[in-house]
């Protein structure tokens, strides 16, 4: 049939389509112009393409016959739609911090498999259209190890290793070998994981480490709360530390470490309450799905940034920040030690981390002793920022540069910084992740991981929740009970996240305190204001408990007695 033979209405139709794809691809193109930092320049044009790909894929659902008789619609331009708007949901959920908009990204791509909307591709003789398939499954991959859906990685992971052979043996062999590296650091990811939890089938299970109601003990009824956590910044720079898509395992864990698990979710069976693929629904609408009151802290995540990037985030984070704000900076990075060590608080010359591995000057510096690394973020650098509430978390062998920050404005400032040291028989784990942070992130995986226990039932795992919880609950008691903690402390402490980060430090140093291979202080965490030992970091009541909870897990004989440890 000619053009002049289709009915009006439904060249109308076509017409609709061809403009609302259009008009979608160039706003999605013009995402990646935005300011990565910020929030108020980015909101609105992320509302005006939500809505324009909400009209999109309504009007390819009302139209499907039209369009696939007129216009010649085929399966993978509809998995292609559906994979522009997981993409939206997922960049969303990293400018949000929302873990809902997490989910609404995995609903979108599930139903992309689920439909198989890619699976006639590769007859196409498009190599763009496989690569397009090829970054799906890697987008798909971020998303479900966000949301801890290990087995469906590992689907995923074997689905994508059989479409590579494909491209490669069809398309280009040049390819494949770099689309092979990508499953190799997915593999790597997982392999990361140090302790799994089995059922009662001896099959594992998967348990998410996001905030949730019981995760950690409430304030004491009348307790006032003077600060909350607004801004994150997460770095992260560590050499021969495994990462996929531009995150570390000590940033995966410390972006999980501050998210709320969503209301109504359960943790290991989440679904989407918004819209899906196929159905009738909201997807997208700027009033449902950009809400103006956010549940978690907006995090910035930033894999090997210049200094210049760093410094740009810096301040992007402290503009925005409320007068009741905090923000929170964690630095996993390779240490850069200073050119001297002057009797000061060491501003600059005692060295700092190390925020990105590029060597710009490199011969200037082996000329000049003098000169130093322009990606080292020194202590004083961090000053200016110490003008609103700061709460610095450091893990790197030369994290104890930043103990002696002094507090220039008189603002609540808190630095809790890794051991500088690590037994020589964890050594070759640090690749899977530092264990300060991996404490941090969930105190009984780091409790098992450094007794050498790789897997346990999850009732045993459960009753030692239980327990861990306890020691949590006393460790909070001696931190609001003690009148020699410092103030700052106090200050902090209102809020959720960074309440839970301070009992966790706690329940780490007590752990390597007493644990026999960490032999001195340099193998244990610091903090600053420094902790009362005695009343809080040494509690007797703590170690008790917290010996308990070995002789719970049979791990009794790798710690020391109360009376040799405070020898």
């Amino acid at each position: 049939m000619s053009d002049e033979e289709i009915p009006e209405q439904e060249r109308k139709i076509v017409t609709e389509f061809c403009y609302l794809l259009d008009k979608s691809k160039q706003l999605f193109n013009g995402l990646r112009d935005l300011p990565q930092y910020g929030q108020r320049q980015w909101q609105a044009y992320f509302g005006r393409t939500f809505d324009v790909y909400t009209k999109l894929w309504k009007f390819q659902q009302q139209n499907r016959q039209v369009l696939d008789t007129r216009y010649g619609l085929k399966r993978w331009q509809i998995g292609e739609i559906a994979s522009k708007i997981g993409q939206l949901y997922y960049h969303y959920y990293l400018r949000t911090s929302e873990t809902n908009y997490l989910h609404e990204s995995f609903s979108f791509y599930s139903a992309i498999r689920m439909r198989a909307y890619y699976s006639k591709a590769n007859k196409e003789d498009k190599p763009d259209l496989m690569v397009k398939k090829l970054r799906y499954y890697a987008r798909f991959i971020v998303v479900c190890l966000l949301l801890n859906k290990t087995h469906l990685v590992r689907d995923l992971v074997r689905e994508l290793s059989k479409q590579i052979q494909d491209y490669g043996s069809t398309y280009d062999p040049g390819d494949q070998l770099e689309w092979s590296l990508v499953l190799g650091e997915v593999q790597a990811f997982l392999d990361a994981e140090p302790l799994v939890i089995l059922d009662t089938e001896s099959s594992p299970v998967t348990i998410s480490q996001r905030l949730q109601k019981d995760t950690v003990p409430p304030l004491e009824p009348g307790t006032e709360v003077r600060l909350s956590l607004q801004e994150v910044i997460i770095v992260g720079n560590r050499k021969d530390q495994v990462k996929f898509s531009e995150l570390t395992v000590d940033m995966f864990r410390m972006l999980q470490t501050l998210e709320r698990e969503p209301e109504g979710l359960d943790a290991t069976e989440q679904t989407t309450n918004g819209a899906q693929p196929e159905k009738e629904g909201e997807t997208g609408e700027n009033d449902e799905n950009i809400p103006g009151k956010r549940e978690n802290p907006h995090k910035y995540l930033l894999y090997k940034p210049t200094f210049s990037q760093l410094y740009t985030f810096l301040a992007s984070g402290f503009k925005e920040l409320p007068p009741d704000g905090v923000m929170l900076v964690y630095l996993s990075s390779t240490g850069s030690t200073g050119c001297s060590k002057p009797e000061d608080e060491g501003a600059y010359d005692y060295g700092g981390v190390l925020t990105n591995s590029r060597k710009e000057g490199e011969e200037l510096m082996k000329k000049s002793k003098l000169l130093k690394d322009m990606h080292c973020l020194h202590p004083g650098d961090l000053y200016p920022f110490t003008r609103k509430p700061l709460f610095l978390v450091v893990d790197s062998e030369n994290s104890e540069v930043f103990k002696n920050m002094p507090n220039l404005f008189g603002q609540p400032r808190l630095c809790l910084l890794s051991p500088v040291a690590v037994p020589t028989d964890v050594v070759d784990e640090i690749a899977k992740g530092s264990l300060f942070t991996l404490f941090l992130h969930c105190p009984l995986t780091g409790l098992l991981t450094i007794c050498k226990l790789s897997d346990i039932p999850i009732a045993s795992w459960e009753r030692a929740q239980r327990q861990v919880g306890r020691i949590l609950e006393e460790i909070a008691r001696l931190l609001m009970g003690c009148k020699s903690v410092d103030g700052m402390y106090h200050q902090f402490y209102g809020d959720e996240f960074l309440r839970l980060l301070l009992l966790r430090f706690v329940f780490c140093y007590c752990v390597f305190r007493l644990h026999r291979a960490f032999k001195g202080p340099a193998y244990y965490p610091q903090c600053h204001p420094e902790l009362p030992k005695n009343e809080v970091l040494e509690a007797l009541t703590v170690q008790k408990q917290l010996l308990d909870l070995a002789s719970t897990l049979d791990i009794r004989a790798m710690f020391y007695e109360i009376d040799e440890s405070l020898e």
